[in-house]
């Protein structure tokens, strides 16, 4: 497929996808399998740390603050891959902006690669591959039209 936009826009499905799938993990708990999980999940919701200032958080709620910012960026380069093909602005743009994804996205994968479990791993690995193949496709776009 020579047309970054396709790349592009199943880079922006994966990422919606990726979004909608870990946003329900913020709702759904699952139960303890055994009395360590538990005792674990009793300690994970009740426990506070002292984080200075005033601020007392349980590593639940830092769990849920770091899902949600996932889910967010997730979102946000989804739309804004969407929005950007949809207004079709130009090649030179849209490379810049497939080099800040590769970025964000490719840092992203490392970290949820060596932390994470196969879900994650997988789906951001969709991203990251696809929009690889969009910079690939639209460097070779963008070079012949300079011609």
């Amino acid at each position: 497929m020579k047309n970054y936009s396709i790349w592009l826009k199943a880079a922006g499905i994966f990422q919606f996808i990726t979004a909608i799938i870990h946003s329900a993990t913020l709702f759904i708990t699952l139960p303890p399998n055994n009395e360590t999980e538990k005792q674990l999940s009793v300690l994970m919701n009740t426990y506070q740390f002292d984080m200075g200032a005033g601020f007392h958080r349980t590593m639940n709620d830092m769990t849920i603050a770091l899902s949600a910012c996932l889910c967010l960026v997730c979102l946000l380069g989804g739309l804004l891959n969407w929005y950007l093909l949809r207004k079709k602005v130009e090649p030179q743009i849209m490379k810049g902006v497939i080099n800040i994804n590769l970025f964000v996205f490719g840092i992203s994968f490392v970290l949820i690669a060596r932390f994470a479990f196969l879900e994650p791993v997988i789906l951001m690995g969709l991203i990251v591959l696809c929009l690889i193949l969009a910079r690939v496709t639209i460097g070779k776009a963008s070079g012949a039209q300079s011609s």
